[in-house]
């Protein structure tokens, strides 16, 4: 951080001190700007169609939609801009909205002193991706909700994570909350500006070099198996042997836990090509004690986002739709792989839910649903003593439920109530109990039943029925694995549907894609907002998956068209890979181009699997040679973080079978 001046060093040093720890997180849940019936505010956010921008339309904050009438604004008043990014399914940008946005003192400050404007991640993720960078390049963690302080012109100055609204005493000092510390950035911008100024110039450099730090050159590596060897071997060492997943071993695998589908999958399908049982091991254990943990919903099937701990008990419990469709692809195919019938049940469990709650009957994929209701994560889901009993007045029923799902201890989540986890896989416990596994899971079956009709009963949490192409083309690629691999014919039709929905509705004339498929309070759905990389590459990834299981030619054909497009509008033709935005794009202060995989593979990674599946199928040279271009490009990012790029080094390991089977 020795760009900072000395008055923003300041700034960030509050901010630094300001930024809650989320396990201490609180605040008022009380909203005061809303009346019964009528809201008593409406500002410019009850006209956009996203659900989350709309969660904040009735805040007594006079919030802007990102666009130039609020940057004009800003110029017109030499103001700055405080920029709040989140999305709908996010609890702590829930907690920072009834706390802050809809308070009416913080509004106060907030509107007299700044144009406010607010951003849904998932609807504009090049807007989050470029300002979560500079965050990181602060030396900050991110989060969300991503909160910055930006220049009229939209350079970034400083930010944060989650503020709490008022200050507050720790370890004998004073941490000021965000009311403090909009009027501490606002005076420091009226009483020195150049030196604000100044600060993001510099911390622009800094977000731009850190987004181009693959863009400088191809490193000279070699394209061979040695970097897929490098992946491995790093993999095994981030293994956690007890409970599964990938972590840091020094710190005993502490902290949030996360799925990682593309770990998962390199760790099986490297298992399957060097014959390597350990490497197999490592990805059915993953799968098993996902599968054992409140990471699952037992009653209602599909993942919640991640776990907040090492044994995948206590997850947060959000459900987004491409954890699910990339863990339906990752479990099909080690069912094929190893035969386990519990691969196939949380696929099929998976799958039902997918159908009962995250599909219009269109055919589109609604995006997620929300954590919290009643204002608290995960209430929906978990269950007090009292609340099963009432439940389950049956003692025989009580008793197996115990025995099962662990509920006849102590409260595993916030000491107060049960999450739902297998104490051992059923198997065991039939086995146990002198009972067939099928026996066990009829005795099961009406518990599970009242329990799931109970759950019904209550407040449902937040569904964002907003369809984002890229996570689409992910759930095609799920439901379509699924029946090929299961030999279930109506997961591939589900999957047809869902495909011919999205190019209906959400390709253009000209080939372009749009990103987000809904409707405004009022309005009729319709697609909006050009597409991205991730778009492109996901879409085709569910089109050719498509192909792969049913052999029909307009999926290929599709596929095709799509990767042509990406790389006329987003490649890089001088180095290689592909810009997250297209060329005719909105341009920002700063371009991205993705290139680590996370919860999910990044856009390149996933171009580059396209591209040499395309030169499997078609033959076109086009294709191998855009393939090659572009894993020259990150082998270098691969050498150096090869867990990071495991989709990328799935890509490599395709093209190099590939070319060996082209040279037999």
């Amino acid at each position: 951080m020795h760009f900072l001046s000395r008055s923003a060093c300041l700034v960030l040093a509050i901010l630094f001190l300001s930024c809650a720890d989320p396990v201490a997180r609180g605040g008022d849940a009380k909203d005061k700007s809303k009346e019964k019936g009528k809201p008593k505010y409406t500002n410019r956010l009850a006209k956009e169609a996203s659900p989350y921008l709309l969660l904040h339309a009735h805040n007594p904050t006079d919030w802007y939609a990102w666009g130039p009438e609020a940057f004009a604004k800003a110029k017109k008043e030499n103001k700055l801009i405080f920029l709040s990014i989140g999305y709908s399914s996010c609890f702590w940008c829930h907690v920072m909205e009834r706390e802050s946005f809809n308070h009416e003192e913080v509004a106060k400050i907030l509107n007299a002193r700044f144009v406010c404007i607010k951003v849904d991640r998932e609807e504009r993720p090049d807007i989050d991706q470029i300002y979560m960078t500079a965050l990181n390049s602060m030396g900050q963690n991110g989060g969300w909700p991503l909160s910055m302080f930006l220049l009229p012109d939209g350079k970034p100055i400083v930010g944060g994570t989650y503020f709490p609204r008022e200050d507050r005493m720790l370890e004998g000092k004073t941490r000021p909350g965000f009311k403090s510390l909009c009027n501490i950035v606002a005076d420091a911008w009226k009483d020195s500006p150049e030196a604000i100024e100044k600060q993001a110039e510099k911390l622009s450099e800094a977000t731009i070099a850190n987004l181009n730090a693959n863009r400088f050159g191809v490193a000279i590596v070699n394209l061979d198996h040695k970097l897929l060897d490098a992946a491995i071997e790093e993999l095994q060492a981030e293994f956690d042997p007890e409970y599964g997943g990938f972590g840091n071993a020094t710190r005993m695998f502490r902290g949030p836990k996360f799925p990682l589908p593309s770990r998962i999958a390199f760790a099986l399908s490297q298992g399957q090509r060097l014959k390597d049982k350990k490497l197999i091991g490592m990805a059915t254990k993953t799968l098993e004690q996902m599968a054992l943990g409140g990471i699952y919903d037992h009653l209602g099937g599909g993942f919640h986002r991640y776990s907040t701990e090492r044994t995948w008990t206590v997850p947060h419990f959000e459900k987004m739709l491409y954890d699910n469709a990339q863990l339906v692809e990752v479990y099909s195919h080690a069912y094929t792989a190893t035969g386990n019938p519990l691969f196939k049940r949380i696929v099929d469990e998976t799958l039902a839910y997918v159908r009962r709650e995250m599909m219009s009957p269109e055919g589109a994929f609604y995006s997620s649903q929300d954590a919290e209701t009643e204002e608290e994560e995960g209430r929906c889901y978990v269950w007090t003593p009292a609340e099963l009993k009432k439940s389950l007045p049956d003692a025989e029923q009580r008793k197996l439920l115990d025995q099962v799902y662990g509920t006849g201890g102590k409260p595993n989540f916030e000491e107060k109530y049960h999450i739902l986890r297998l104490a051992k896989p059923l198997s065991e416990l039939a086995a146990e109990m002198k009972l067939k596994e099928d026996e066990l899971r009829a005795k099961l079956a009406p518990i599970k039943k009242t329990l799931l009709e109970e759950r019904n009963n209550r407040e449902k949490p937040l569904l964002n029925t907003i369809a984002l192409t890229s996570w689409s083309g992910q759930m095609i690629a799920g439901f379509a694995m699924a029946g090929k691999e299961l030999k279930e014919p109506g997961y591939i039709e589900t999957a047809k549907k869902a495909a011919d929905f999205v190019l209906k509705h959400q390709l253009t004339k000209d080939g372009r894609l749009l990103r987000t498929y809904g409707a405004a309070p009022g309005g009729k759905p319709r697609a909006a907002v050009p597409g991205y990389l991730e778009d492109y590459a996901f879409l085709a990834h569910g089109l050719l998956t498509l192909f792969e299981s049913t052999g029909e030619k307009r999926w290929l054909d599709a596929a095709q068209k799509l990767t042509d497009t990406m790389i006329a509008f987003h490649g890089d033709k001088k180095l290689g890979g592909y810009y997250f935005t297209a060329h005719d794009h909105e341009k920002l202060f700063a371009r991205s181009k993705d290139q680590f995989d996370g919860a999910q593979p990044s856009g390149n990674s996933m171009a580059a699997f396209n591209l040499v599946r395309l030169w499997q199928h078609t033959g076109e040279e086009k294709y191998r040679a855009e393939a090659h271009k572009m894993l020259r490009a990150f082998a270098g990012a691969l050498q150096s973080n090869p867990t990071g790029l495991t989709q990328m080094a799935a890509a490599l390991d395709l093209y190099l079978t590939e070319q060996e089977r082209r040279k037999k």
